[in-house]
């Protein structure tokens, strides 16, 4: 019985690839600075900025997260 491991499926290794995790993490960093612009002032153009960079980070972790899916 010579199985392979699971993990050494080329999905697997397209899955694990470093650079999706990196690009998620600057995703979810854009996310939380939105967030947090988004309450910490009350001007327009600032509540205007910081959905900006809410979506933009959020569009960042759904690129990624299809990535690992398509993989």
């Amino acid at each position: 019985m010579d199985k392979k491991p699971i993990y050494s499926t080329p999905s697997m290794k397209t899955a694990n690839d470093e650079g999706i995790y990196k690009l998620l993490l600057v995703g979810i960093i854009l996310g939380i600075i939105g967030v947090f612009l988004r309450f910490a002032g009350d001007s327009d153009m600032l509540s205007i900025i910081s959905w900006i960079i809410l979506f933009i980070g959020a569009g960042i972790c759904f690129k990624g997260i299809f990535k690992i899916l398509g993989a």
